[in-house]
């Protein structure tokens, strides 16, 4: 069974920082572009950070560019997303997705992160 497995959530004051992790279970994710997503409540969920297979291509979205990065262990099996200059804005829950060719088809429980005025 797969399963992605996030933590490092938490509550933060804005400024601050927090590291998130997603660990797959059930298959190697090794050769597949991963990505976090976040939804915060009465919004859409919307992709922050994806990175490829190997790690050489990322992608982040203007609100967040410059202050989240993401990046992978494929040995572990892990993804990561470091988080600095948190704003209240960035509350929501967090998400770890795999894709399998252009699709997220596997995802994460998520992981609550709220940050604080």
């Amino acid at each position: 069974q797969v399963q992605l497995v996030e933590s490092g959530g938490g509550l933060v004051q804005a400024g601050g920082s927090l590291r998130l992790s997603c660990a797959a279970s059930g298959r190697t994710f090794s050769r597949n572009t991963m990505g976090w997503f976040r939804q915060a409540p009465g919004k859409e969920r919307i992709r922050v950070a994806t990175i490829t297979w190997s790690g050489g291509s990322t992608y982040y979205p203007d609100s967040v560019k410059g202050r989240f990065a993401i990046s992978r262990d494929n040995a572990k099996n892990t993804i990561y997303l470091q988080m600095n200059g948190l704003k209240p804005e960035d509350t929501a829950i967090y998400y770890c997705a795999a894709a399998l060719g252009d699709i997220y088809r596997y995802w994460g429980q998520g992981t609550q992160v709220t940050v604080s005025s």
